[in-house]
């Protein structure tokens, strides 16, 4: 695992990559790029092929993998024990239609752990910087998981496409306040920074959706895991997991129990 020394030349990498990303970020606003939909949830836009571009030419050195959500997965990352995984833009339908719950997602993998990260959100001026041996920024400022010890009124970062579904409905009566916002990236980011006592989705997610944010929110003291039990390794093979939980360590036992007993409840 590497040092924090490393952690923090690493951290400073990912700091001026995010920087150089979002400054292609501002340059566009709803109406004025490229848009492909497929007419499902997916929308890809000239914006994230340019992020993309720039956030490879920062980030990746001789010896490293690279996972990304825009590009063609180059299998080779396989036998490199340092691998960047990003989501240029994570939640490409909320950027598209001028929603502000959107960011650009960088995490470091080194030999299946996710060891450090960085989001940034161009359109609300918000960084989210961590290493498990550095702890987490938010703006440049100490950042840490939140307290809570009862789940009973804790606020829950719901998806928002999970919710539109009705797969929240579940746990609407469950004491919980749940908040709907756009990119998973961005919602496990406020967790780590103790902006919000915990979230979870219950879809399978690409390892670029959540690299980043589960390296924030270890860093910060909070705990990551697959609802399914599943073993969170990063750099598969297949590079999906099962659904995700992050919340305060207060709350994670009391959080798993209900996410089991509504899935349950409702199979």
């Amino acid at each position: 695992m590497l040092t924090e020394p490393a952690q923090r030349i690493y951290l400073e990498r990912i700091e001026r990559a995010l920087a150089a990303a979002s400054e292609v970020a501002c340059q566009f606003t709803p109406g004025t790029f490229d848009v492909r939909d497929d007419g499902g949830r997916n929308v890809v836009t000239e914006v994230d092929r340019r992020i993309s571009h720039v956030l490879r030419a920062e980030l990746l050195a001789d010896g490293e993998g690279w996972l990304s959500e825009e590009d063609p997965d180059d299998r080779s990352r396989l036998t490199c024990d340092t691998v960047w995984v990003v989501d240029p833009l994570d939640g490409t339908r909320e950027f598209v239609d001028g929603i502000p719950e959107w960011c650009i997602s960088v995490g470091l993998v080194v030999r299946g752990v996710a060891v450090a990260g960085g989001t940034c959100n161009p359109s609300t001026k918000e960084l989210f910087l961590g290493a498990l041996d550095c702890g987490v920024t938010y703006n440049g400022q100490p950042a840490f998981i939140s307290r809570r010890n009862d789940l009973a009124g804790a606020v829950v970062l719901a998806s928002r496409q999970e919710q539109k579904r009705g797969d929240w409905r579940r746990f609407e009566n469950s004491g919980i306040k749940i908040r709907p916002m756009g990119s998973v990236a961005y919602k496990l980011s406020r967790v780590a920074a103790g902006l919000a006592d915990a979230t979870w989705t219950l879809s399978a997610k690409h390892e670029w959706d959540i690299a980043a944010g589960v390296a924030l929110v270890n860093s910060a003291g909070g705990v990551c895991g697959s609802i399914t039990e599943a073993d969170l390794q990063f750099n598969r093979r297949e590079p999906k997991l099962p659904g995700l939980a992050a919340t305060a360590p207060g709350i994670w036992s009391e959080a798993l129990r209900l996410i089991g007993e509504t899935i349950l409840a409702q199979s």
